[in-house]
């Protein structure tokens, strides 16, 4: 697919379509850097959105184009690894179980990260610590939440809208719970790695399921 524009001739020239998204991907990732950057030197309070799209080095109506406030931009990787999530749902086998699907879709998320990349690990830390984010966040996972629920009362022999809703935030809960759990034993020796403590988490909630 490709999208028409016009040069700056006036002729009229055909740009791909995937690059155009590659561009705008980018530009959304720079900005979700530039404000966890700033956030971590500088302390929450301090950051403005003109100092991320400064530092983004893009205007502030580029900005607004992408996030709405500098939460969203603090939190697109939290929600774009939901969006993650929800998609590796959709795609897992038919003949799983929902309770199968969802621990799948985890597995595919989590595993190969005993090696954490540091700017998740610090959006992390700033979260637990700042009230305005975790609310942000609270309102994201509503979202994961119903996305979840969705796609569980979508497979072949699919729960009820209650008891896909009652498994989704039950399965976000253990989840948040081995997230907060890995985060507690920081860089002690012995620290058990996120897959694990997923596994784990998910482990204990399987007993209601399996």
């Amino acid at each position: 697919m490709t999208t028409e524009t016009v040069a700056p001739t006036g002729r009229r020239e055909h740009a791909p379509e995937g690059l155009r998204e590659r561009k705008k991907a980018a530009t959304r990732q720079a900005l979700h850097e530039a404000a966890l950057r700033l956030a971590v030197d500088k302390g929450y309070a301090e950051v403005t959105v003109d100092a991320i799209a400064d530092a983004a080095l893009v205007s502030r109506r580029t900005f607004s184009n992408y996030f709405g406030s500098k939460e969203d931009a603090l939190l697109y990787g939290d929600r774009n690894r939901g969006e993650q999530l929800v998609e590796q749902l959709r795609a897992q086998p038919a003949d799983r179980t929902a309770w199968e699907a969802l621990r799948g879709s985890a597995a595919q998320l989590y595993t190969g990260l005993e090696n954490l990349d540091p700017q998740w690990v610090a959006q992390l830390r700033l979260i637990r610590r700042h009230p305005a984010i975790l609310a942000q966040q609270v309102a994201n996972h509503g979202q994961l939440e119903q996305g979840l629920a969705e796609e569980l009362a979508a497979r072949p022999g699919g729960l009820d809208p209650l008891a896909a809703r009652v498994m989704a935030a039950a399965f976000l809960a253990a989840l948040r719970a081995a997230i907060t759990v890995w985060l507690d034993e920081g860089s002690r020796p012995g620290r058990r790695s996120l897959p694990v403590m997923v596994d784990r988490a998910l482990d204990e909630l399987a007993k209601q399921y399996t």
